[in-house]
């Protein structure tokens, strides 16, 4: 008897249907199983190679000298954006959902996240109230 192995891709479902069984000319009734895949999509940081780290530690922001980078400040409003080098962004108010271009869906950042833009990443920034940031360009290699 052959098996079934089920990958977290696939879900299996119970299918009832009639066959006849050619050995005794009678319907039955059986249970089978069918295997649905289903449309698992990356998420959105992993395609664009945006990095983020949630809820980062006040040891982690002093060894990066947070309190040293640059600040940014905006209310609600909806801002076009493209990275020319790389970013390092701690949001300290507010939140973000970030549109990269072409795409439908979005990421969302909020206070106390460390996010990491790639060179070159291009997207919608929408901020739906008071937000700021601080933060601090990269060269390639730096961590």
């Amino acid at each position: 008897m052959a098996r079934v192995i089920l990958a977290p891709t696939f879900n299996s479902f119970p299918v009832k249907s009639s066959i006849v069984d050619s050995r005794r000319s009678s319907n039955t009734n059986r249970l089978h199983y069918g295997i649905k895949a289903m449309n698992v999509e990356k998420p959105l940081e992993e395609l664009y190679k945006v990095r983020v780290e949630r809820k980062v530690s006040p040891e982690r922001l002093a060894e990066l000298e947070v309190s040293r980078w640059s600040m940014w400040k905006t209310g609600k409003c909806c801002l076009p954006w493209d990275w020319q080098v790389d970013q390092l962004v701690y949001i300290e108010e507010g939140e973000v959902r970030v549109v990269p271009e072409g795409s439908k869906r979005y990421m969302q950042f909020l206070a106390g996240d460390l996010v990491r833009y790639p060179k070159w990443f291009e997207a919608d920034l929408y901020f739906n109230g008071p937000y700021q940031e601080r933060y601090s360009f990269r060269a390639y290699g730096d961590d």
